[in-house]
């Protein structure tokens, strides 16, 4: 052997030492797994405990829900470049989400929306509800969904995971008829859908419409206004609204407006024109009228961010979806890391019935009697291109 490869063996020994060192010293990353835990959050303002579930599944991908209003606090997704970040606005604590009034990542009832005068008529029956968001009533009152804890259990099913929220709603709660029993699933797959299905069963006929309140911003949250992320809807059709935010009851075509999404566009763009749809609702606060049959899961919604190359996709049961571009963030709410949440930081993508329809018999009923259960389901599906 000569001394060159004497020294070349030597050279190879102290490699495989150091690297086996190195290895010792920075031990490999858990690939993630399929999975589901729980922790305690906090406690609310009354003492009540609220806990936090997070679902990751084999990609990595996170989502985290508390038991206080079955709030999506969290939802971790990669970008073009592999990038993790977290595309939705939320607050840190319990308390923070109590002082908060935009409804941020909340299930909200039992009528999401807006009912005229806070009055509808049901069975010969006119029922009264609190003013909210004068002269109407909003999201289902003072202490709406998104205001109660819910009694959670987890979940897993297949290549799904996941949490079940429940919680009874009880007769005369914020003016509403009926012991509502609640149950709301959130679980996450394999494929990056977040899964979210409603469900609800009365004693007394009712009113009913759930929508999760989440303020999705693609590029990550606290980055700013969303106005440059691009915006398909699945609609021909919007139902325009009056001066205090009713919906008139017309089903307006969208074809030559700034309501027309049925081609991708910076949601910016039009946002500021002269429209008196988009001067009443000081931007984007309207309804879509989704193009599909009946009860099918059918896309409603594209939501892409050029920049980070992140993709929402929305499926629903449902025949409408409110679109909110966080007109009236302020920069009031103290979110994650003590960010200030302001104007156009975020868009909301409601998929639910129409506002009013209590008191618009054109609109898709949502009347809910004994003999019936309220289902519908919603796919939040995240990719990258």
């Amino acid at each position: 052997m000569t001394c060159r490869d004497a020294i070349a063996g030597l050279a190879f020994i102290t490699c495989a030492i150091c690297a086996g060192l190195c290895a010792n010293a920075l031990p490999r990353a858990e690939k993630p797994s399929l999975s589901v835990s729980s922790s305690r959050f906090g406690k609310t303002g009354d003492g009540t405990q609220v806990d936090r579930y997070v679902l990751t599944n084999n990609n990595g991908m996170k989502v985290a829900i508390i038991t206080y209003g079955g709030i999506v606090t969290s939802i971790e997704v990669p970008g073009r470049n592999g990038t993790i970040e977290d595309v939705v606005l939320g607050c840190d604590s319990v308390s923070h989400y109590e002082k908060q009034t935009a409804h941020i990542g909340g299930i909200v009832g039992r009528y999401a929306n807006r009912i005229a005068n806070g009055t509808f008529a049901l069975a010969e029956k006119k029922y009264s509800l609190p003013i909210n968001d004068p002269p109407n009533h909003l999201h289902g009152g003072l202490r709406c969904f998104d205001r109660v804890v819910w009694t959670a259990k987890q979940i897993r099913a297949g290549s799904s995971v996941g949490v079940r929220l429940f919680y009874l709603s009880k007769d005369g709660e914020e003016g509403y008829p009926g012991n509502l029993s609640v149950t709301v699933t959130y679980t996450l797959s394999d494929k990056n859908e977040l899964g979210i299905e409603y469900s609800a069963r009365t004693d007394k006929a009712t009113v009913v419409n759930l929508t999760n309140h989440s303020y999705f911003n693609l590029a990550g949250d606290g980055s700013g206004p969303v106005l440059k992320e691009e915006l398909f809807i699945n609609a021909n059709r919007f139902t325009p609204i009056n001066a205090v935010c009713i919906p008139t009851g017309e089903l307006r075509n969208v074809k030559n407006t700034p309501f027309d999404f049925t081609k991708p566009v910076g949601i910016g763009l039009r946002i500021d024109g002269n429209d008196s749809q988009l001067v009443l609702g000081k931007g984007y606060d309207h309804n879509f009228v989704l193009n599909k049959k009946g009860n099918e899961l059918g896309l409603a919604a594209r939501l892409f961010d050029p920049a980070s190359g992140r993709q929402l996709e929305v499926f629903t049961t449902e025949p409408g979806m409110q679109l909110y571009t966080a007109n009236w963030l302020d920069s009031t709410v103290i979110g994650k890391g003590n960010k200030r949440y302001g104007k156009h930081d975020a868009v909301c993508l409601e998929t639910e019935h129409f506002p009013d329809s209590p008191n618009k018999p054109n609109f898709p009923s949502t009347a809910l009697n004994p003999n019936q259960t309220y289902s519908t389901k919603t796919i939040l599906r995240f990719t990258v291109r």
